[in-house]
């Protein structure tokens, strides 16, 4: 359906090395995740390749999934929601239990991914720094209701925004 996405919490193959996590991925996207009589290892090499480069784990290939730092396994998490080859990628809290550097990272792999490839990205996000540095539009919802949207400079100046999200205007 053109939708791809990610978990708050990454959500790999812990005992598959990242490159089969990838390579599984594909399998499933090009159907032949039931072919239970063709061996798989040759399937797909240069499409796994070229999402490792893509993502920053080319060095990790060998490693296993579950033995990577937190930060790298949403990379890779990453990586299998791009093997279906989506339009929209939906995120759900990309950068959550991330470290400074690590978000920084992920803003920057996400920005670039997105360019590259014209995807949408649809992100839930609390962390107001990630929110600004990727959103292109924003939509703030408070209680279920919508409060602002549009750019990132319409949403931050927003009144109610600041009042309700950003911790400005409050009576003191």
């Amino acid at each position: 359906m053109g939708l791809g996405r990610s978990f708050q919490r990454a959500n790999i193959f812990p005992l598959l090395t990242v490159f089969e996590n990838l390579q599984s991925a594909f399998l499933v996207h090009y159907g032949r995740g039931r072919n239970f009589w063709s061996r798989s290892e040759s399937f797909y090499r240069d499409e796994v390749e070229a999402l490792l480069v893509s993502i920053g784990l080319r060095e990790q290939a060998l490693l296993l999934g579950g033995t990577l730092s937190y930060g790298n396994q949403k990379q890779l998490e990453l990586g299998l929601a791009l093997a279906s080859d989506p339009q929209v990628l939906l995120l759900d809290e990309p950068t959550a239990g991330m470290s400074a550097s690590e978000t920084h990272e992920t803003i920057r792999l996400l920005q670039r991914i997105a360019d590259e490839r014209g995807l949408t990205l649809l992100f839930t996000e609390h962390d107001m720094a990630v929110v600004f540095g990727i959103a292109r539009k924003i939509a703030v919802l408070h209680q279920g209701h919508l409060i602002a949207d549009g750019t990132p400079e319409d949403v931050r100046s927003d009144p109610e925004v600041r009042r309700v999200y950003l911790g400005h205007g409050l009576s003191q």
